[in-house]
């Protein structure tokens, strides 16, 4: 294994996803305060405050070429570039431009004097993709403002996983592949004391599992990744007691426990309403945030916090209106009694005033509470998949593919043959590369991680048939094919 202080941002070719793991291990252990002493925020006088996070991704496409089998895996930023005339193509420049701006209203308010604040998430996928269309002044733009000290505290970033996929119909083996798949490209990228700062985690599609084993080894992954907290969507989650969530703007202790009774516990930041660009676009959570004061945890007065999430790029609210928008709000809002923060930085005042996450109220994935009431009362023995076969006959509005931004989508109906597909190449990658001990420095390990990854995409089950299920299902082919004749 590398002993190296940094870590390359490609190998052979290939964005480096893995190899590095001590380096990686060592950064994440960092202890903070990592915002806090270079915060201007004053909490202690702060009423309420809002925080705002932009979610950035494009897929690997096998479109590089006419031939499916053979086409090159390409962005699908650059098929769009190259192909205009094809339904929303047109967009690519300014999705392109939405990708870099960030760094340059970060810079132009810090210069004015303002203390802006926003949280970034970009998927792996994307940022390789940016640097295979030769991006590198966006790649730069981000460098600054994530590196340099005279920003560091008004950025944060999110981890997430590498190629965007889906946790709940994700093995749990290869959600931890993409959880430090990502913190691998992102310290190639901006280095290692900068993902020392990475905190938080964004899942994708903000699906959070709700099957109890899957849900426990999720955040058994999250935790020994170094992940402090993480995002959920106000709709997945329930009280102890099976009820909705009451107080949406303090932070929660999300619990988790599988079937042999172990537990485990994560902050969660809830993110509000659903994943309406135009909360974003028109800067919503500052508004909200108006409305509201300072509220008691743990024996501390402590302000409010509204946290949002929405895609940075998509659709015209936040091609056209965001930039203006986010503008006039940071300048009018910076030092201001409704102050825009960073959720690290909010967390890491709480610390230091005394509230610990012991404080925080308990929550759980939505449904947790039926199942529990069930299973704790079975007779000895009972297998945990009976008692959820029991729940399921019952209601059919009980289900265990996750929740995500959207209630009426599920991740697993429907996609029988891209899921059929991502499952044999993920049992063959389980049984050829992690359970021989292949090195993780190998180049054959790093190529079909890769391809691996890349096929777990969330598009790839998105639309559930078409193209984009096809492009899915090649991924996975030239995975296995890596693995047939490479190991």
């Amino acid at each position: 294994m590398s002993t190296t202080t940094t870590i390359s941002e490609q190998t052979d070719g290939l964005p480096t996803l893995s190899g590095h793991e001590q380096q990686v291990a060592e950064a994440r252990k960092r202890q903070g305060p990592f915002y806090l002493s270079e915060s201007h925020v004053d909490f202690g006088h702060v009423r309420s405050a809002f925080a705002v996070a932009l979610h950035m991704h494009q897929p690997l496409i096998p479109a590089g070429g006419d031939d499916l089998r053979t086409a090159r895996l390409i962005s699908n930023l650059q098929y769009m570039m190259e192909h205009p005339d094809e339904g929303d193509n047109h967009n690519a420049p300014a999705f392109r431009s939405c990708y870099k701006r960030i760094a340059g209203f970060i810079a132009d308010l810090v210069n004015e004097g303002k203390a802006p604040r926003v949280m970034l998430e970009y998927s792996g996928c994307l940022l390789h993709g940016l640097r295979m269309i030769g991006a590198d002044d966006v790649i730069a733009a981000l460098r600054s403002v994530t590196c340099e000290g005279r920003f560091r505290g008004c950025v944060e970033w999110l981890g997430m996983p590498w190629g965007h996929p889906v946790a709940p119909s994700t093995p749990v083996q290869d959600s931890r592949l993409h959880v430090v798949a990502w913190q691998h490209h992102f310290a190639g990228l901006f280095g290692l004391d900068a993902l020392s700062r990475v905190r938080g985690f964004s899942p994708s599609e903000m699906a959070l599992p709700n099957e109890p084993n899957v849900a426990y080894e999720f955040v058994r992954t999250l935790k020994d990744c170094g992940y402090d907290w993480m995002l959920v969507q106000e709709h997945t989650v329930e009280t102890l007691e099976g009820e909705g969530i009451r107080h949406p703007h303090r932070p929660h202790r999300l619990i988790v426990r599988n079937s042999s009774g172990q537990s485990l516990s994560i902050t969660a930041i809830i993110k509000t309403q659903g994943s309406d660009t135009k909360l974003i676009g028109q800067m919503q959570p500052y508004y909200e945030a108006r409305g509201l004061g300072r509220v008691d945890m743990g024996g501390s007065s402590v302000p409010a916090l509204v946290t949002q999430i929405s895609d940075g790029e998509n659709g015209g609210v936040m091609m056209n209106d965001f930039p203006g928008k986010y503008l006039d709000v940071m300048r009018e809002a910076s030092c201001n009694e409704t102050s825009p923060v960073n959720v690290t930085e909010y967390l890491e005042y709480l610390r230091q005033v005394g509230v610990k996450e012991e404080d925080f109220r308990p929550i759980q994935p939505i449904h947790q509470h039926r199942i529990w009431e069930r299973f704790d009362k079975a007779p000895a023995g009972t297998a945990m998949s009976d008692v959820i076969r029991q729940l399921e006959r019952e209601d059919d509005r009980f289900r265990l593919d996750g929740g995500s931004w959207t209630n009426d989508r599920s991740w697993v109906e429907g996609y029988d043959g891209a899921l059929g597909a991502m499952e044999e190449a993920s049992a063959m990658f389980a049984e050829k590369a992690l359970a021989a001990g292949v090195s993780t420095s190998e180049y054959r390990y790093l190529n079909a991680l890769y391809h691996l990854l890349a096929s777990q995409t969330s598009c790839y089950r998105y639309w559930g048939t078409g193209r984009w299920t096809e492009y899915g299902k090649e991924i996975c082919r030239r995975t296995m094919d890596i693995l047939k004749h490479d190991f």
